[in-house]
């Protein structure tokens, strides 16, 4: 059942990614994108009885609302769907769903531009949706637990305790994680004393404090890069089928040296993976050097750089592809959705090794 559904799932998101140029409206949004996820669900979108579109509610002295999508189960409700124009922020525009979902029996929520899907539950209050999703979907990045959670929601797999547990499981992973993040940037006093107090047994003062706290951010930053550059080294070992070559590429972090302002994501290993494998038509594995910066993750060649192969600018809420086949020291930047979209410039790729022979 996971197989097919992921399957299915990457093909809608080959489709969102191929039409989306050309859906210029929340209604046409609705009819490409939104309209096959309910049937990959295993919804009948033609029958009035499971599918209800643009569902009438009376919201206060407002009559006549109406909610994109229902799904009927026996009757009854199980899941609302309100649905954005693709370019749209779903994360900014969830005050309308909560409004819907207050007049609604439906226990969740769907909030939706065709890419990203942000599901609501009443964890906090009953019949009053919770201010943040518990599960969100991006077709760009389908996970084998989101399609776990995704399952439940099916037409032949629903089953509302199951959901309710995972979801409440989902939501305070999702805050406890939050706050992990939030203390590996920058530790909190509390957590500084509770790892100190373990093996430091004097009174811990102000000025101790703060040098206990670069201490602690330099030791976390060390700890993350180490495991990172590990998974990363191990990564290209299976890829590559070598050791020797693949240790030279990798810029360790030594426990003395100053602290990294960055952090190696899985997104940048995976896309420097990818321009490796199309590298590798023109490139031995060893002329192709990755080296990771505040701004940047950088490829490049024979590992010098002023032989830039390409950048990966994935910091922001965009991700681009940077290009130097110009031959120019500065290159072209160019706005990717997915990873997948790298391959899309192979030729510029493979032609930029020609600016350094």
């Amino acid at each position: 059942m996971e197989a097919d559904l992921k399957q299915k799932l990457e093909q809608l998101h080959h489709r969102v990614d191929s039409l989306k140029e050309q859906i210029k409206t929340e209604e046409a949004t609705k009819n490409a994108f939104v309209m096959p996820f309910i049937q990959i669900l295993g919804y009948d979108i033609f029958n009035p009885t499971e599918v209800i579109p643009e569902y009438i509610c009376d919201i206060g002295t407002k009559k006549g609302e109406k909610i994109d999508y229902v799904i009927m189960r026996d009757g009854e409700p199980i899941l609302i769907i309100e649905c954005k124009h693709w370019k749209e922020n779903v994360d900014a525009h969830n005050s309308q769903l909560h409004r819907y979902y207050h007049v609604s029996k439906s226990r969740f929520g769907v909030l939706t531009n065709g890419h990203t899907y942000n599901f609501y539950a009443d964890l906090e209050k009953p019949n009053i949706m919770d201010d943040k999703p518990f599960f969100t979907l991006d077709l760009s990045n389908i996970k084998d637990t989101s399609l776990k959670i995704l399952e439940k929601f099916s037409k032949n797999g629903y089953n509302l305790i199951d959901i309710l547990d995972s979801a409440e499981g989902l939501k305070y992973i999702k805050a406890i994680r939050t706050e992990f993040e939030k203390e590996l940037q920058e530790p909190s006093d509390e957590l500084i004393k509770l790892l100190v107090n373990r093996f430091f047994q004097k009174p811990i003062t102000a000025t101790r404090l703060a040098t206990f706290k670069e201490y602690t951010k330099k030791a976390i930053s060390n700890s993350i890069n180490d495991s990172i550059n590990f998974r990363l080294k191990n990564a290209l070992d299976i890829h590559e089928n070598v050791s020797s070559n693949v240790t030279a590429q990798i810029n360790l972090i030594d426990e003395n040296v100053e602290e990294p302002k960055f952090i190696t994501t899985e997104e940048e290993i995976e896309g420097s993976q990818i321009i490796k494998a199309i590298l590798r038509e023109s490139l031995s594995a060893s002329r192709i050097a990755f080296r990771d910066t505040q701004s940047y993750f950088g490829i490049l060649l024979d590992d010098n750089n002023r032989k830039p192969l390409c950048r990966l600018h994935f910091n922001s809420a965009n991700k681009y592809i940077e290009l130097f086949n110009n031959g120019k020291d500065n290159g072209e930047k160019k706005l990717i959705n997915s990873l997948e979209e790298i391959y899309n410039f192979k030729a510029e790729l493979l032609s930029t090794i020609k600016n350094y022979e």
